[in-house]
């Protein structure tokens, strides 16, 4: 590859936006009309987890449509696997593909790990600190975010208020420094971002489809599975959204009558945090629909360059 920085892909947006189709398209496009091969290397915070697949939506092995995948099922749910460790081993992923004359396709909707692969951030290099976590843990986010926004009022603006472990992790850094510092981009790659915009209407109906879709295929029983394999209560709802809402309804504390219109409106207002963080990139070039058409040409003319 002949430019000074290697080519990497992203495809982001929200959830239920259809990233993973897309990226496949992409890669079967790459591998068929150019002269390198391509693969998908995830950027999800949960579909890491060995075990959460019809919960995080997580891609099967006939949707890959024999299209390499990384960076799904490298952890133990039972342990928190940071952004740090992450993007450490995703960064191997991409150099080994590199040297293979591979194209990497960065493929997902968690914002700080699409960010922390793609821009190379460095991360502070302050160990957890045990007795706190302990304490902090036993609080609320909300309390978290109050305490945050005390201390460190810019840090707050830019954390998920309800992402109990950055709230953690910041209020961890805080512990030992007057204030969290700015990630530094080391800028490792010469990018090219696609973001997914669907309509507000198209994207709920994608929504309320797919998770009545997930309750068939078995969600509920994969949370019970998860619990019985050693995953407390408390892990499976510190990981969001399905995870958290089965986990109430197999405790009895809802109903699954109850907990569908709920998630809904959660994973909404989880929508609604993912396009605050994208929108803030202008590196991202915007598409109306995970349609190749939108974006062939102008990954072809960028590949033409490597």
């Amino acid at each position: 590859m002949s430019n000074t920085k290697p080519p990497v892909i992203g495809i982001v947006g929200p959830t239920s936006s259809g990233k993973s189709d897309l990226a496949v398209d992409l890669a079967l496009l790459i591998t068929t009309h150019t002269d390198y091969s391509s693969a998908v290397v995830s950027a999800d915070s949960r579909q890491v987890y060995k075990g959460l697949d019809i919960g995080s939506g997580k891609i099967t092995d006939k949707e890959m449509r024999g299209i390499p995948h990384y960076m799904l099922d490298v952890a133990s749910p039972k342990k928190t696997y940071s952004v740090s460790q992450f993007q450490k081993k995703a960064s191997s992923v991409i150099t080994r593909l590199h040297a293979s004359s591979t194209i990497p396709i960065v493929c997902g909707g968690s914002g700080l790990y699409v960010d922390a692969l793609l821009y190379g951030y460095q991360f502070p290099a302050i160990p957890p600190k045990t007795q706190l976590r302990k304490v902090l843990s036993s609080k609320t986010s909300e309390e978290l975010f109050i305490l945050l926004k005390d201390k460190d009022p810019q840090r707050a603006k830019t954390v998920d208020p309800q992402n109990k472990r950055r709230l953690i992790r910041s209020l961890e850094i805080l512990d030992e420094k007057e204030s969290v510092p700015s990630l530094q981009k080391t800028l490792p790659y010469s990018l090219r971002i696609y973001g997914i915009d669907l309509p507000q209407n198209i994207l709920y109906e994608r929504i309320h489809t797919r998770l009545l879709r997930r309750i068939h295929e078995g969600m509920l029983e994969e949370v019970s599975f998860l619990h019985t394999e050693g995953v407390s209560w408390k892990r499976l709802e510190s990981l969001g959204l399905e995870y958290t809402y089965c986990s109430y309804v197999l405790q009895g504390k809802m109903t699954l009558e109850e907990m569908i219109p709920l998630l809904e409106t959660k994973t909404r207002q989880f929508v609604k945090r993912q396009m605050t963080w994208f929108k803030r990139n202008t590196d991202i070039e915007w598409i109306s629909s995970p349609s190749l058409s939108q974006i062939e040409k102008d990954v072809l003319h960028f590949l033409k360059k490597v």
